[in-house]
């Protein structure tokens, strides 16, 4: 008798075992499975549409009310002659410059670039290019679209979106275009490369401001949105560099739902 239990007992203890193992096993594929999903792009099953479906970290992209980009319809657009001016504070500073495979992004080595809206101070932390815009005027695109991410002290975002249009050579990002890096992950030859942003900057200050989100995955909402009405110009050569390392990395237009476009002055 205590051999059967002893053998029903090895037995039991080996099934266990090689249960434990399989679902150990079994976990380990799931975790490598959502890993594999979590990397996102613009193209087909991993593009904007499916970005919610890739990891539950992106549900806002499907699931938020106040994304961006979005059309603005300057018909719509409210004159607000309270609206707070956006203090811009830039100089010209030095950048590092990578390709993190959805753009090329310009990461700032300094926090002296800030703006301020209504008291708060949001510090530049890195710009990048798409291409075409992301937002539209008027249900058009423009050629390309740049972004100056800034953040407070509390992580909250404000963005600066400027238009780009064909034209002449933008002289002023011209040392930077020269070394775009081509492959994922690659940074450019040189170390940094200075860039005087406020030079940078259209001469008409009007801007549009409106709530929104990031337009990459997580899509997190609660972003402040300046963009300027006036594009900037870049040739169609710098146009075309660009895009021959990104033909395209623009997030389609969200609907407004009920939010605001304000327009300052007037």
């Amino acid at each position: 008798m205590k051999k059967l239990g002893y053998l029903f007992f090895a037995m039991f203890s080996s099934l266990m075992l090689a249960a434990c193992a399989e679902q150990k096993s079994e976990e380990k594929e799931v975790v490598t499975t959502s890993a594999n999903h979590s990397d996102w792009s613009y193209e087909e099953t991993t593009g904007p549409e499916h970005w919610g479906e890739l990891d539950p970290s992106n549900l806002t992209c499907v699931n938020g009310s106040e994304q961006s980009p979005i059309n603005v319809e300057f018909p719509e657009v409210k004159a607000d002659g309270n609206l707070k001016e956006t203090e811009i504070h830039y100089e010209s500073t030095p950048f590092t410059l990578e390709n993190n495979g959805h753009t090329i992004q310009a990461n700032a080595t300094i926090e002296s670039n800030h703006i301020i809206i209504e008291g708060n101070e949001y510090k530049l932390s890195q710009f990048h290019f798409h291409t075409p815009s992301e937002h539209q005027f008027n249900g058009q695109n423009y050629d390309m679209e740049l972004h100056l991410v800034h953040s407070d002290e509390r992580g909250e975002l404000a963005v600066i979106g400027l238009m780009i249009q064909e034209g002449n050579e933008n002289k002023l990002l011209a040392s930077m275009w020269n070394e775009l890096p081509t492959e994922k992950n690659a940074k450019a030859d040189s170390e940094k490369y200075d860039i005087d942003l406020q030079a940078l900057l259209p001469e008409d200050e009007t801007t549009f401001h409106y709530t929104g989100s990031l337009t990459t995955p997580p899509c997190t909402e609660e972003v402040q949105w300046i963009i300027y009405e006036q594009p900037i110009e870049m040739s169609k050569e710098q146009i075309e560099a660009f895009r021959l390392i990104f033909p395209d990395n623009h997030r389609p237009v969200q609907p407004i739902n009920e939010r605001d476009i304000n327009k300052n002055g007037e």
